[in-house]
């Protein structure tokens, strides 16, 4: 029967203190079990978790997973004016041509024409971005360049804000009205001072 007085540890759970420099004869004596010099050694001296000795650490060997904002780059689909000399003057060049033709393939979120070459001959053009080089070359052929997001950015400015003739049109007829209602205070308070000269 199990009784307070007869409670034991378990065999093997409690373990002789390890008397430190105690002498060569303790079995731990001298150097302690820390060896001979270096920075082990020494009181104090430790290295820091991870390090490698100067080697490439397992940390930094290892890819990195998580949450990164490439993957939220707007990614073009490039394409020269040396490209497009393969169409005919005056051809609409927009995506869908663009394809057929296999000068773009792939996911992109739009088109980007850039200035390599020079263009032969005149196109209507239909794309998304546009360097200033290329622009002007596309201009000096006499074509015609669209942006796809422009024609809805113009709508909402030209709706949204108001021209300058209408905002100067209200200020005026305000001040008008202004004017005309300050004048008959006025007279009203010369009427009150000659009545006053009179009595």
């Amino acid at each position: 029967m199990m009784h307070l007085h007869n409670l034991r540890p378990r065999p093997g759970s409690r373990h002789r203190v390890k008397r430190l420099g105690c002498g060569e004869s303790s079995g731990h004596g001298k150097t302690s079990g820390k060896g001979h010099k270096g920075q082990k050694a020494r009181s104090g001296g430790s290295i820091r978790l991870g390090f490698e000795g100067g080697q490439m650490p397992l940390i930094r060997r290892l890819p990195k997973r998580g949450f990164n904002n490439a993957a939220f780059h707007k990614q073009y689909a490039i394409v020269n004016l040396d490209d497009l000399n393969g169409f005919k003057a005056g051809t609409v060049v927009n995506e869908q041509l663009l394809r057929e033709s296999k000068l773009v393939r792939g996911h992109f979120a739009g088109i980007k024409i850039l200035g390599g070459g020079d263009l032969k001959h005149g196109l209507k053009v239909e794309i998304d971005k546009i360097s200033a080089v290329a622009r002007e070359r596309i201009e000096k052929a006499g074509g015609a360049i669209t942006l796809r997001d422009g024609r809805v950015r113009k709508q909402t400015v030209s709706h949204g804000v108001p021209d300058l003739a209408e905002q100067e049109a209200p200020r005026e007829a305000n001040t008008r009205n202004r004017s005309t209602k300050k004048a008959p205070a006025k007279a009203k308070s010369r009427v009150k001072k000659k009545t006053s000269r009179k009595s």
